[in-house]
């Protein structure tokens, strides 16, 4: 059945709605849905796709504008707050990966170039996935959280690096290698210093008189990121690097915030073509010799994948439950992932059938990687017995002597942790403070605050602490499980001072509370309760205002 172009379109789009329900309901990730239809339109299924150049059109636009926008979002300094965790465990993991997943190719008899391209694509994590998911569960500002966000933004900047060294390979048609690899480069540096040139003078000025419309700042980031994207293409480039250098030029500048805030919806809608454009050209040639070996590779990434990153922060003495909970946002491919592979399709490296296998992984791991982020704690609670073979004894920080005078004992230095600290060190307690991220620990002293490397839940630790001089223990970690744990262990350890959990959520509270502790801590609902007499007395102060003014009419 012919259709015209634009009834095509709407019947696809109106199919991935429908797709993207479901995927909704079973809390999956819309990408899943997506390449799902593209199967379904492409030529195993009606056909459609195939027919319509459109969709590789508006696939090229979406990965333009995605490319774009995580250069617009390119922040360094998310890599510095981490700490040389963030780039040790991104570059290790990358490094890892690879080899092995290159052996694991070769194993299952690839040549060469085809097994370096998958190893490669097993490496790169979904930044946008991973940081819906984190946020959704409110673990961004965790530990486990910014670090999994430092070392996905490594990813990012290493599979930009890589589609630059796919370009040089592509253009050596047999002469002299290193001759071609200094044209590449000479060529790269050229538009570097273009973009320099516009981010030191074009760019300041144009940007002031542009930003007085919304509408024609979100006009000029997509021309801006096309037309740079397209120079690249024509300079020898893939057109994603162009589209991400033109991210990085308006990075520093004061509208990066609002144009992307703008272009994330059409981003969001130019990317379901992309995954409808992927999922047409799947190709079932050999399909149980293919399934086979997707299945291997998503058992490497589903689960190799994560201990690579635990043994790597296990090396660095971070707690193997902080590691656990980092390494599963590695389980899965991404999105760049699929670019590499329909790039070097494009090059002409690899064949249909490797994209395929490609494609195939990243439905299986990014599926099976959502539900063991959502449930990664009560995995970690089923699986730590085994895993605590990985924990590093030596991974705490000097014990700090038994003191008469530490009269409480802190757990957690977050944010609402380091309030509590200050205050009550300001008040004439002497703190012993513990936490399991190194950077707090290592921060800088101060007076009546004793700070210690530890777990919350590591009923070791407890015994190293002076639990019988300590009048108070209080935990400021806002985690249910953890905070229920600290409770049996100090229970386990006969401690008969006062103990003080932290809860964000009513629900928690109650729990606690029926726990039989001591005192619950209610940051939100004091803030609230705060704001509002806060609020109340404004309000007074106005009407009486008002009339006071009544009156003297």
């Amino acid at each position: 059945m012919d259709l015209h172009p634009f009834a095509t379109i709407a019947i696809i789009l109106a199919i991935a709605t429908v797709a993207g329900l479901f995927a909704t309901r079973l809390r999956q990730p819309l990408i899943v849905a997506f390449i799902g239809v593209g199967i379904a339109v492409g030529p195993v299924g009606t056909g459609w796709a195939s027919a319509d150049n459109t969709i590789d059109l508006l696939a090229r636009l979406g990965i333009a504008i995605l490319l774009f926008l995580v250069g617009l979002r390119l922040d360094l300094n998310m890599i510095r707050n981490t700490g040389p965790v963030a780039l040790a465990t991104g570059l290790g993991q990358v490094l890892f990966t690879s080899v092995i997943g290159f052996l694991i190719a070769l194993a299952l008899g690839m040549d060469r170039v085809t097994a370096l391209y998958v190893a490669v694509a097993l490496t790169f994590s979904s930044t946008i996935i991973i940081v819906k998911l984190l946020s959704d569960k409110r673990e961004l500002d965790q530990l486990h959280g910014r670090i999994a966000v430092g070392f996905l933004i490594v990813q990012d900047i290493v599979v930009v690096l890589v589609m630059i060294a796919l370009t040089a390979f592509a253009q050596d048609t047999g002469g002299n290698l290193g001759f071609t690899i200094t044209t590449v480069l000479g060529k790269f540096a050229g538009l570097l210093g273009g973009m320099w040139l516009l981010m030191r003078y074009i760019l300041p000025w144009l940007l002031p008189h542009i930003a007085r419309s919304q509408e024609l700042l979100v006009l000029f980031g997509v021309a801006y990121a096309t037309s740079v994207a397209a120079l690249s293409e024509w300079m020898g480039f893939s057109s994603e690097v162009g589209a991400f250098l033109a991210g990085v030029s308006l990075a520093s500048t004061p509208f990066r915030d609002a144009l992307g805030a703008r272009l994330v919806s059409l981003r969001d809608f130019l990317l379901l073509f992309f995954f409808l454009d992927l999922g047409a050209r799947l190709e079932f040639t050999d399909t149980a010799h293919q399934l086979t070996n997707a299945l291997v590779f998503s058992v490497f990434v589903l689960v190799g994948n994560p201990l690579i990153v635990i043994a790597i922060m296990a090396a660095m003495r971070y707690p193997v439950r902080v590691g656990f909970l980092a390494g599963l946002t590695v389980a899965q491919i991404s999105e760049f992932s699929l670019i590499l592979a329909a790039l070097g399709l494009s090059l002409g490296h690899i064949t249909n059938t490797t994209v395929s296998l490609i494609t195939v992984v990243g439905l299986i791991t990014i599926g099976g990687s959502t539900y063991l982020i959502m449930y990664s704690h009560p995995i970690y609670d089923r699986l730590k017995r085994w895993l605590s073979v990985l924990e590093r004894r030596d991974s705490a920080a000097p014990i700090p002597p038994a003191a008469d005078d530490f009269d409480v004992i802190l757990f957690g230095l977050g944010r609402f942790g380091s309030h509590l600290a200050d205050r009550l060190s300001h008040g004439g307690h002497h703190v012993l403070a513990v936490d399991f991220d190194p950077h707090q620990v290592r921060g800088d002293p101060r007076d009546g605050l004793t700070t210690m490397f530890g777990s919350a839940e590591d009923v070791h630790l407890l015994e190293a602490l002076p639990l019988n001089q300590a009048k108070y223990v209080v935990s400021a970690i806002p985690l249910l499980q953890t905070n229920l744990a600290l409770l049996h262990n100090l229970r386990h350890h006969q401690f008969e001072g006062t103990i003080a959990l932290t809860a964000h959520t009513r629900h928690d509270a109650k729990r606690l509370r029926a726990a039989g502790v001591d005192s619950v801590l209610e940051p939100f609902s004091a803030a609230a309760h705060t704001t509002s007499n806060a609020l109340h007395e404004l309000l007074s102060v106005d009407e009486d205002a008002a009339g006071g003014s009544d009156e003297l009419e």
